[in-house]
């Protein structure tokens, strides 16, 4: 990358691919208290609001600015609101979810004084490294990310630390209040889950997401079963009523098209191959 606007440039125009993001506004003023420029403002397949920032020769300074901006966002909901309006519609701009807004930094290396602090905030906060090989071939990979709470609250080597969030006390009662079988459940689905990889979990506030570049699967807990929404393509799928369900065209929480209800064990061993292929699908 010559400039760092190209890096920008390049990201902005291929948002969907690159980061799972819908974009929205380019160098955009805080105004004259902030007086500063957010590179890049987005919504993620969630509905959750998301700064980038970028820096083409390191990492300095990158991380205190999205945190700086973050500060901003979270104070100007309604202006922030407005331009998801005005950008994709009414409908999205009313279900723009504030329980764990995004910051996402890129540039071609982040020091370990980086990934320490990143670990130690309770933001939701992803570092990415970007090469260029060549003239015509992009990579970026994530290094460290915090993606907030999730589930019954485990840590393990090499996925995000987990922190309680706010704004989502329904989703949390849904699991306090569950049968202590159900309870156990959820924690042997987070396990497996997460075990499929370098994925990790967010807790937002409908369902608990958890994801690769983008969900692979989207997680309720109802009165008597776990409801899981997967990105797999229902038409690939023997359809078992009371199991399976096709969502494509019918309104419902989670990102996919694809709901698979488990209430047991043998549901669960059942579903496996079906959790597999969404967490390839959303690589």
């Amino acid at each position: 990358m010559g400039l760092e606007r190209h890096l920008q440039r390049l990201i902005e125009a291929n948002m969907p691919e690159m980061l799972g993001l819908k974009f929205l506004a380019s160098e955009y003023a805080t105004g004259p208290l902030h007086r500063g420029r957010i590179d890049t403002l987005a919504l993620d397949e969630d509905g959750t609001p998301v700064i980038v920032e970028y820096k083409r020769t390191g990492s300095a300074s990158v991380l205190s600015q999205g945190l700086f901006y973050l500060a901003w966002l979270v104070e100007h909901r309604a202006e922030f609101e407005s331009l998801v309006v005005e950008r994709l519609g009414e409908d999205v701009g009313r279900a723009v979810d504030w329980s764990n807004p995004r910051v996402v930094c890129v540039a071609t290396e982040f020091t370990r004084y980086d990934t320490v602090a990143v670990g130690m905030s309770h933001h939701r906060i992803d570092l990415l490294v970007y090469r260029q090989y060549a003239q015509d071939l992009v990579t970026l990979e994530l290094v460290a990310s915090v993606a907030g709470g999730c589930g019954t609250g485990s840590t393990r080597a090499g996925s995000t630390s987990r922190t309680e969030g706010t704004g989502r006390r329904g989703l949390r009662q849904s699991l306090d209040s569950a049968s202590p079988d159900l309870r156990g459940l959820f924690s042997e689905l987070e396990e497996r889950l997460l075990d499929l990889g370098d994925g990790t979990c967010v807790e937002l506030q409908h369902y608990w997401a958890f994801r690769r570049r983008r969900n692979f699967a989207c997680v309720r807990v109802t009165r008597d079963a776990l409801v899981a929404v997967l990105h797999v393509d229902p038409s690939t799928v023997h359809l078992a009523p009371g199991f399976t369900r096709d969502l494509r065209g019918v309104g419902h929480l989670g990102t996919g098209d694809l709901e698979v209800r488990i209430s047991s064990a043998a549901e669960l061993d059942r579903a496996e191959p079906l959790f597999a292929a969404s967490f390839a699908a959303a690589a």
